[in-house]
């Protein structure tokens, strides 16, 4: 195992019993309910976990980030928390995990959530953090920290995507071959996102940076829209885009009976929704996920404009 996934995972272990915080949420993972539901060629997890408030409930405004401290910084962490440093990052312990073995990745530089110029860097970490999904949240795509980069790591096999694959690219999906890159398109009638693979980094860098380019808005700075998956098998990075359309779907801002608190991240796309209030995940149903996960991507008729100007 690699030398990195060692150290966290003995990280993970010690931060459980010195930090009392971590110790409980880690913990009550263990009585965490989730319902499955089964789609055509895949699975659609449903978790309750009312720790996730904290994230999906976050005010991610300018107003609301200027008026409280950076989480991320060091200087502002709790006083249990201590992480592992791996180049001009630090890997803490998330203490409000989803996944059994959950971390934050934040640089040691305040710096805004931007994965223009740090895209590399998180190739680099997948291909160091063996038996971990790495992910990437856009400021309006999930994060909950838009104010201070990072990525997110959590262990591999616990989104059903991270197993689906195959059968999703053969059943769903339109594969072709450019500058070293392996790509798929793929639309299941919950999602559109694009799979690359490549043993080559500077090949995926470039592949990528042409899908950001294209995805964004020359009129404006603001990053587009999207989500990342990361990781790194026998020698090949592969990485999954979800561009997305929206940050939060209707059902969050509907009062009453219509009201679910979601706010898709990466771990949704990836196939586990997090519903933090026990209400929304007795009520969600197969119609309800299809609503919000096509609200928030970027619809077919953009999506396949995308995928025509990258086989080109």
């Amino acid at each position: 195992m690699n030398s990195v996934s060692t150290e966290i995972k003995q990280l993970l272990t010690d931060q459980k019993t010195e930090w009392e915080l971590a110790g409980k949420n880690f913990s009550g993972l263990e009585n965490v309910q989730v319902r499955e539901f089964q789609f055509d060629g895949f699975t659609v997890k449903v978790q309750f976990n009312p720790g996730r408030i904290v994230s999906s409930a976050a005010k991610v405004d300018k107003k609301s980030i200027e008026a409280r401290p950076c989480f991320l910084c060091a200087a502002n962490r709790p006083v249990e928390q201590r992480g592992v440093t791996f180049g001009e990052y630090e890997v803490l312990v998330n203490p409000f995990p989803i996944f059994p073995e959950h971390f934050t990745i934040p640089a040691f530089a305040h710096k805004p959530q931007q994965i223009k110029g740090n895209f590399g860097n998180m190739l680099d970490l997948a291909q160091a953090m063996d038996g971990y999904s790495l992910f990437y949240n856009g400021p309006k795509c999930g994060a909950s920290a838009p104010d201070h980069f990072h990525f997110q790591a959590g262990n591999t096999g616990f989104m059903p995507l991270d197993d689906e694959m195959t059968a999703l690219k053969e059943k769903y999906g339109d594969t072709w071959e450019k500058d070293n890159v392996n790509y798929c398109a793929i639309k299941d009638g919950l999602r559109n996102f694009f799979v690359l693979e490549s043993a080559s980094k500077m090949y995926m860098i470039n592949a990528f940076a042409y899908i950001y380019t294209e995805l964004g808005n020359q009129e404006s700075e603001e990053e587009p829209m999207l989500n990342i998956l990361a990781r790194y098998i026998d020698g090949v990075w592969r990485i999954l885009v979800f561009p997305r359309a929206l940050h939060r779907p209707l059902q969050y801002f509907a009062d009453g009976e219509e009201n679910i608190l979601i706010s898709p991240a990466s771990v949704d796309m990836g196939g586990v929704l997090i519903t933090p209030q026990e209400k929304d995940f007795m009520k969600i149903g197969k119609a309800d996920i299809e609503s919000i996960l096509k609200q928030v991507l970027l619809p077919v008729d953009q999506f396949d404009k995308l995928t025509t100007k990258l086989k080109q």
